[in-house]
């Protein structure tokens, strides 16, 4: 390839990017040596797993931002580097983290990284485990499960090109300063060919409506499951569920939940977690459940 269209194909995420309806936004480029010195080398690990590693990151006046490092792109090809930042800087929802930047490195052992929006308050999982840290509220947990959903149908049924990745757990939900949730685990991966948004009750689809049951399971008992929901789903497949509830409802919020949603809720969950071969509802009817039994008000 030539020289000046190599360089221009690098340097191009500097400028705007379209989204659909015309809007033009903003990706800034920012030097490798400043996103390791905000990370502290690295060191400050959000959550981990095969596809991405995630960074608290401190640039100063933004505060707390979110670094994610590609693991499954091909290294020597920055091209699907590209679309994915192409692809995230297009995408907006309340729900989810907002792309504020990119970092790519100059030779093919370096990382590909990806800045996004603040998360002052940390992860789900972080007030879930932390007993240091404020309890979080029953109208707070309702809206966090709501919150989720809504981006889940953002992304299953309005993203364009559609999204080819997306995982769900405590520990990659973020909260703002206003502890709103924000999910930070989606994209595209590097080679993957069959996108969720294409088949909302599709195979793929399975794994993540599985996976949120198993995250309502953790915000009714307070419990972050470090066994992919396996020991909380025992509880909620046991005959007398509903009799049971009050053992492991979350002693932290006491009194203060409406028994009602509290069994709407935990309804859903169960739908989700029988959903592991083939899913019974596809995430709208889901969220469309959620909005009308919690009372929750749509974004």
């Amino acid at each position: 390839m030539d020289p000046l269209i190599r360089k221009f194909r690098r340097h191009i995420l500097h400028w705007l990017h379209r989204s659909r309806s015309g809007s033009v936004f903003f990706v800034r480029r920012i030097s490798y040596k400043e996103v390791r010195k905000a990370t502290d080398s690295f060191q400050r690990i959000v959550y981990s797993n095969s596809e991405v590693s995630a960074y608290a990151a401190n640039f100063g006046d933004s505060g707390v931002c979110l670094v994610k490092e590609l693991k499954d792109f091909d290294k020597g090809n920055d091209e699907n580097f590209h679309r994915q930042v192409q692809l995230l800087g297009r995408l907006h929802h309340r729900h989810l983290l907002s792309l504020k930047g990119f970092s790519l490195g100059h030779d093919r052992k370096s990382k590909r990284l990806l800045i996004f929006d603040n998360i002052d308050n940390g992860s789900l999982k972080e007030h879930l485990n932390d007993p240091l840290k404020t309890p979080l509220n029953w109208r707070t947990r309702l809206q966090i499960a709501n919150g989720v959903v809504a981006a889940l149908e953002y992304l299953f049924l309005f993203s364009e090109p559609p999204i080819s990745h997306v995982s769900i757990s405590s520990s990659n939900i973020m909260l703002d300063e206003n502890f709103t949730p924000k999910l930070s685990d989606f994209g595209l991966t590097g080679g993957s060919s069959s996108p969720y948004s294409q088949d909302c009750m599709g195979p793929e689809s399975c794994k993540i409506i599985f996976q949120l049951g198993v995250l309502i399971l953790e915000l009714v008992t307070g419990q972050s499951s470090e066994m992919e929901g396996s020991d909380l789903i025992e509880w909620i497949q046991e005959s007398r569920f509903f009799s049971s509830i009050d053992k492991m409802l979350d002693p932290d919020l006491g009194n203060s939940y409406e028994y009602t949603e509290l069994k709407s809720l935990l309804a859903v969950a169960k739908l989700c977690i029988k959903s592991w071969d083939k899913p019974s509802y596809t995430i709208l009817q889901l969220f469309r459940y959620l909005q009308k039994e919690t009372d929750i008000p749509q974004d």
